[in-house]
C-alpha cells in the first residue's frame, strides 16, 4: 500500500446529509417549503382567519366601551359589557326597524336616481366625446362589485353572511369577557423568554386597536348625522339613508369617503343644480371636519397610517378577500405596524445592551 494511499481521508461528497454544504442547502429549502405550505394554508383558510381577526376587531370594541363605562360606572366588568352590547343592539333595532320601511322606499328610489344620473353622466360624456355609453357605466360598477374577491364566496350569499355574522360576534363576546385568559392561552405556546415581548406587543395592539376603532365610531357617529342634518336642512332627497350610508361607508377610511361622495353627489344633483351644489358643499364640510379635527385628535395620534398605505392595503384586501378584506385592512395594517415596531424597538435595545457590554458600561 502506498504513502498516498495510506494518509488518503475520505469525505462526504454532496450525495452525503453528512456533508455541511447539503445541510445548510436543506435547511434553506426546508424554510422555503414551511413558508409555501404557511402560504397555501393562508389562502385555504382564508374565511375562518378572517372571521377570528373581525372577531378581535368587535371584541376590541367591546372592550374599549367596557373600559370607557369604568370611568363613570364603577361596577363588575361583565355589567359594563353588558350595557354595550344591549346599547348596540338597540341601535340596530332603532336603524332597521323603526326606520326600515322609509328606508326600504329611499333604497328604491335612490337605486333608480342613481341610474337614471349615471345615465346622465354617459350622456355627457359622449357628447364631450369620450366614447363611453352608460351601459359601460353601469358594467364597470358591477364589475368592480363582483370582482370585491373570489375567496368570501361563502359570504356572498345571504345565509353564509348571517351565519358568518353570528360566529363572529359570538366569538367576540367570549374574547370580550375576559381577554386576558385567551392571551395568556397563546402566551403558554410560546418559549419563556418570548412571553414578556408577546405580552408587551398584545398590550400594545389592544391599546392601538382601541384607539383605531374610537376613531372609526366617532367618525362614523360625525359624518352619518352632520350629514343628514345638513341634508335634511337643505331640502336634499332622502336624506336620511343618505346620513346612515355615510355613517357605515366612514368605517372604511379613503374608499368609504369616495363611494359615499359619489351617492351624495349624484343624489343632489337630481333635485336641480342649486340641490346638487349644496350638496357636494355639505359632503365637503363633513369630510374636512372628520379629516382635519376627528381622526387627527383620535385614531392618527395612534396609529399614524399613511392614507397612500391604507388605500393600497384596502385595494389588495378587497381583490384577495372580498368585503371583509376591505372591512379589516386598516386593523390588520396597525397590528403589523405595531409588530414590526415592538420588533425594531427590542433588536434595538439588545444592540445597545451589547455594545454597552463591549465598552464596559
Amino acid at each position: 500500500m502506498s504513502d498516498t494511499q495510506q494518509h488518503h481521508v475520505e469525505e462526504p461528497g454532496p450525495s452525503e446529509v453528512r456533508s455541511p454544504l447539503v445541510a445548510h442547502e436543506l435547511q434553506r429549502a426546508g424554510v422555503w417549503f414551511a413558508l409555501a405550505i404557511v402560504i397555501g394554508l393562508v389562502a385555504l383558510l382564508s374565511q375562518p382567519i378572517l372571521l377570528v381577526l373581525g372577531a378581535l376587531v368587535l371584541a376590541t370594541m367591546m372592550d374599549g366601551g367596557a373600559r370607557l363605562l369604568k370611568r363613570v360606572l364603577p361596577i363588575a366588568r361583565g355589567w359594563r359589557l353588558t350595557i354595550v352590547l344591549l346599547g348596540a343592539v338597540a341601535f340596530m333595532v332603532w336603524t332597521f326597524y323603526l326606520t326600515g320601511s322609509s328606508l326600504m322606499e329611499q333604497a328604491q328610489a335612490m337605486r333608480t336616481i342613481v341610474e337614471a344620473q349615471v345615465a346622465r353622466v354617459g350622456g355627457w360624456m359622449q357628447q364631450m366625446g369620450v366614447s363611453t355609453t352608460p351601459e359601460d357605466l353601469k358594467s364597470l360598477a358591477s364589475q368592480a362589485m363582483s370582482s370585491m374577491g373570489r375567496v368570501t364566496a361563502a359570504v356572498g350569499t345571504a345565509v353564509g353572511a348571517i351565519t358568518s355574522g353570528v360566529m363572529m360576534l359570538v366569538l367576540a363576546i367570549f374574547i370580550a369577557v375576559d381577554p386576558k385568559l385567551y392571551e395568556r392561552g397563546v402566551a403558554w405556546m410560546l418559549p419563556m423568554e418570548k412571553r414578556s415581548h408577546f405580552y408587551a406587543i398584545a398590550d400594545k395592539m389592544g391599546w392601538t386597536l382601541r384607539r383605531l376603532m374610537a376613531g372609526r365610531l366617532i367618525g362614523m357617529g360625525v359624518e352619518g348625522v352632520g350629514t343628514w342634518l345638513l341634508l335634511w336642512a337643505g331640502g336634499v332627497p332622502m336624506a336620511g339613508l343618505l346620513g346612515i350610508l355615510t355613517g357605515l361607508f366612514a368605517f372604511l377610511p379613503n374608499i368609504g369617503s369616495i363611494i359615499s361622495g359619489i351617492l351624495i353627489i349624484l343624489v343632489g344633483f337630481s333635485g336641480g343644480t342649486d340641490t346638487g351644489l349644496y350638496a357636494f358643499g355639505v359632503y365637503l364640510a363633513v369630510q374636512i371636519v372628520d379629516g382635519y379635527l376627528i381622526v387627527p385628535m383620535v385614531a392618527k395620534k395612534a396609529t399614524d397610517l399613511a392614507p397612500a398605505l391604507v388605500l393600497a392595503a384596502q385595494i389588495l384586501f378587497g381583490a384577495l378577500f372580498g368585503i371583509m378584506g376591505l372591512f379589516l385592512a386598516d386593523p390588520i395594517v396597525a397590528m403589523i405596524k405595531v409588530y414590526l415596531e415592538e420588533r425594531s424597538r427590542r433588536l434595538e435595545e439588545k444592540r445597545t445592551a451589547r455594545v454597552a457590554e463591549r465598552l464596559g458600561v
